[in-house]
């Protein structure tokens, strides 16, 4: 014990000293309300670059379900004198890449470049384009429209789709959480440019522009990066304002079953599960690793597969959002087993609530989150991605330096208290897709 306990503080003292002298965040904002977050970053010739909105799928209505993602979506299919080929001709001359990102709280753009002078300056500005002057040809929405639509009938057709939409339903049931981050066919049929040329004027403002930069820049030459990248934004007014993310209400339990032809049962639980800035995330983030984020050493897996032979796999974990998101557990089993394998993991989360972790399997986890920290951080393209999160959810500049601290602060009664106020097993909800016939409700 005393070993492991040395292995573990040795850990510790390598790990934290190196992330907290070497990435120094810089915050400012821009004349027009932006905020920036900056990491100066000269080992490699390139420039990382992200702008993101309070304009993911949560901000559609269920008329328009799918307005949200097809804005972002055509974001890089055509700007003001540039198509969409032009677009990707001028990119792909300098060999910048463009990417993006959505989920149920935000959405935008990111690029990759080299730093040097001609391939910064012409992707910045193709950059710059599309986000300040998109123009959402109705060809373009209309070709997007029909192949989404064709993905979603496809996709409806899975076992696991089934299973995520109707989780999320039952889950989350008229909260716009509940809502699909691609929309439905019969709400993205409705959808027509000038529902995308509203959703961007009113969600892609300046003033709630997050950008994170990381790079072979200084920060003088950011500074004018993010100044050009959010001068041409609209502007909001105050009748501009919409709607907060509205609270999470806890379920009721249920579980539904819904037949399907595929020869293995999916069978998924969940129950709302924390928002970004918890006070309980670290105790549920290490807790949960024990009990079923942790692979091969977590209780679930233990229990299911190793013991019993009912999964080859099978993982829980909490998906944070700016309310609360979803806390999941999934796996895939025989449908002569889903029952079995169902009451068995109910079985498994109820007693780790009930007696919580053992100081042993806490030192375990602590030792494999530190260990594996430095993974989470060994490109610029993670690290922009933690700055993204940090910026649009307001965390302390200083949490990926807290974080190794926060993780071995955690304890046994603390994991214990956690789980025991916050996850209830006898009202989540679960859904079996690919369930007997014959099996009750």
């Amino acid at each position: 014990m005393r070993t492991k306990q040395f292995i573990f503080l040795l850990l510790i003292s390598i790990f934290a000293h190196p992330l907290s002298a070497s990435l120094s965040i810089e915050f400012w904002q821009t004349s027009s309300g932006a905020r920036v977050y900056f990491v100066e970053n000269h080992t490699l010739p390139m420039l990382d670059i992200s702008i993101e909105f309070a304009a993911g799928s949560s901000m559609d209505t269920r008329e328009r379900s799918g307005t949200a993602s097809l804005t972002q979506h055509l974001l890089s299919l055509g700007a003001k004198d540039l198509s969409e080929d032009a677009i990707a001709n001028a990119l792909a001359d300098v060999g910048a890449q463009l990417g993006g990102d959505f989920d149920a709280d935000r959405a935008g753009l990111t690029l990759r470049t080299l730093s040097s002078d001609r391939e910064r300056k012409q992707a910045l500005e193709i950059f710059a384009s599309i986000l300040q002057r998109p123009e959402f040809p109705d060809n373009i929405l209309s070709r997007e429209k029909t192949r989404i639509i064709a993905s979603i009938r496809e996709a409806s057709t899975k076992p696991g789709y089934i299973a995520d939409r109707a989780l999320m339903s039952m889950l989350y049931g008229d909260h716009p959480y509940a809502m699909n981050d691609s929309g439905e066919i019969a709400t993205i049929e409705t959808i027509r440019r000038n529902d995308l040329v509203s959703f961007y004027q009113k969600h892609y403002v300046a003033k709630n522009a997050v950008i994170a930069i990381i790079g072979d820049i200084d920060k003088a030459e950011a500074a004018r990066i993010a100044d050009t990248l959010t001068h041409n934004l609209p502007r909001s007014s105050p009748q501009d304002k919409y709607p907060a993310i509205p609270p999470v209400k806890n379920p009721e339990g249920s579980i539904e079953r819904l037949p399907h032809p595929a020869t293995q049962s999916h069978i998924q639980l969940a129950y709302p599960g924390i928002s970004r800035i918890d006070p309980d995330y670290f105790p549920l983030l290490v807790g949960n690793y024990i009990l079923g984020g942790g692979g091969f050493v977590s209780r679930l897996m233990e229990e299911i597969r190793q013991q019993r032979g009912l999964a080859y796999s099978v993982q829980s974990f909490f998906a944070p959002l700016k309310e609360k998101g979803p806390f999941k557990i999934g796996l895939q089993t025989r449908k002569d087993q889903s029952e079995e394998a169902l009451l068995l993991t109910q079985g498994v989360l109820r007693d780790f609530i009930a007696g919580g972790p053992t100081e042993q399997e806490l030192l375990s986890a602590k030792q494999n989150i530190i260990g594996g920290f430095p993974l989470r951080l060994d490109s610029n393209k993670k690290i922009l991605g933690y700055l993204a999160m940090i910026g649009f959810y307001r965390l302390p500049l200083t949490y990926l330096d807290d974080y190794l601290k926060a993780v071995d602060a955690v304890t046994v009664d603390q994991i214990k208290d956690a789980f025991q106020r916050r996850i209830d097993p006898e009202n989540m909800v679960a859904v079996i897709v690919g369930a007997l016939e014959t099996a009750g409700d």
